[in-house]
């Protein structure tokens, strides 16, 4: 049975990318939220949107970020990531920069989110791995994704077992 897994984005640049990686069957991930619910859900403040995520992530076992061009930083990205560790859940992280998007762009690779923390005086992008397809080509990024989405979902949550 696929492990339930929590995709953590950046929405508005990378919807049609993460909408890709999702509907790819591999692994099962939580519902995708549209613009008009996610801005209903931001109305409600900090404490809504900290809920809307604990609710998503509730039952999932993996937190698997797709890094855009924009996507360190930002300050829900950083709160998933943050939650994910602390709930002692599988961390894992893919670049997707080099899938096409609605408009058929691919875009520019964006910094490793995990960088900015340390856990014990490592950094944690040391430790959680965030894997960079080797191809240009979208269909090969598509196809190297799907090929190995579940062993890194598996390897991530054995690495979070070992801290």
């Amino acid at each position: 049975m696929a492990r339930r897994c929590f995709y953590s984005f950046h929405y508005q640049p990378d919807n049609w990318r993460a909408s890709q990686v999702r509907n790819m069957g591999v692994i099962e991930g939580n519902q995708p939220v549209g613009d008009n619910d996610w801005e209903t859900v931001k109305r409600g403040g900090d404490r809504a949107v900290e809920n809307w995520i604990a609710d998503q992530m509730s039952g999932r076992s993996c937190t698997v970020v797709l890094i855009g061009a924009e996507t360190a930083g930002r300050k829900w990205i950083n709160y998933e990531i943050e939650k994910t560790w602390k709930d002692k859940k599988g961390l894992v992280g893919i670049y997707i920069h080099n899938l096409k998007d609605v408009r058929q762009q691919q875009t520019s690779k964006g910094n490793n989110p995990f960088s900015q923390y340390n856990v014990n005086g490592t950094t944690l992008a040391s430790i959680v791995r965030s894997y960079d397809p080797p191809y240009t080509d979208s269909a090969q990024v598509y196809g190297y994704i799907n090929a190995n989405l579940a062993a890194w979902v598996e390897e991530a949550v054995a690495i979070r077992n070992r801290y």
